[in-house]
């Protein structure tokens, strides 16, 4: 399949917001310093708020669609999809 180019900055904020949601810690993030790691801790910052919030899964994965930098064939934790 082929790959596209994927912005650095987006990629690091779906992670982040990931990462709120499978309950890491920010120290957890795998960039240094930069743009990168700001972007990942600001993604880390709005998924662990709307975890407080309560958000319900499915609204997680409908955030997740937006946020989807990655790719569109997005693994979704406990197996819940937007389908």
């Amino acid at each position: 399949m082929k790959r596209q180019k994927r912005n650095p900055a987006d990629r690091a904020f779906y992670k982040g917001y990931l990462a709120a949601l499978h309950n890491k810690s920010m120290d957890s993030c795998p960039y240094i310093n930069g743009a990168s790691h700001q972007e990942w801790v600001n993604g880390w910052r709005e998924g662990r708020e709307d975890y407080w919030n309560g958000f319900d899964k499915t609204t997680k994965a409908q955030k997740l669609e937006i946020y989807s930098a990655v790719s569109t064939d997005i693994q979704y934790p406990d197996g819940w999809s937007t389908v």
